[in-house]
């Protein structure tokens, strides 16, 4: 299973959901190949000190070596599922790809985790303190333990 996950600059919440996802991945033995992008990446960006923190303190994950991708230079054609951080990416990937409509979800709504019948979106920790990175990586894990779960 090819897995993207998509967000605004792909340093943040993709970011974290890719790092998270990979490691959860080879944790449990799953076959699953994950990639992330942003909607307006800047190549080579990488993630803000909050999230390394949070990564390593709380996942034990490492963050440090992952830079952006745009998502017009992504595999993004390849992916077996496309998850976005909010409904405004969804849209924006859906016109941008109406091909792939059918593969793109916001990350709550494919995995059906904290209040996705009213709030679909993860809000961006960007610019923010250390505690909203931490509640956001939450939100992350919990969407991530949802995928290997079912997958």
């Amino acid at each position: 299973m090819k897995v993207m996950f998509i967000c605004t600059g792909n340093i943040c919440r993709s970011a974290m959901a890719h790092v998270l996802l990979e490691k959860r991945a080879k944790e449990e033995g799953k076959d699953i190949d994950v990639f992330s992008c942003g909607v307006y990446a800047e190549d080579g960006d990488t993630p803000p000190y909050n999230a390394i923190r949070i990564m390593d303190y709380y996942y034990e994950t490492d963050i440090t070596k992952h830079k952006a991708v745009n998502i017009k230079k992504s595999k993004i054609k390849e992916m077996d599922v496309i998850l976005c951080a909010t409904i405004s990416h969804k849209n924006q990937v859906m016109l941008m790809y109406p091909e792939l409509t059918d593969k793109v979800f916001t990350m709550k709504e494919y995995s059906k985790t904290g209040k996705y019948e009213t709030d679909l979106d993860i809000k961006d920790p960007w610019g923010y303190d250390i505690e909203t990175f931490r509640n956001c990586a939450e939100e992350i894990s919990e969407v991530v333990e949802k995928i290997i779960k079912e997958n």
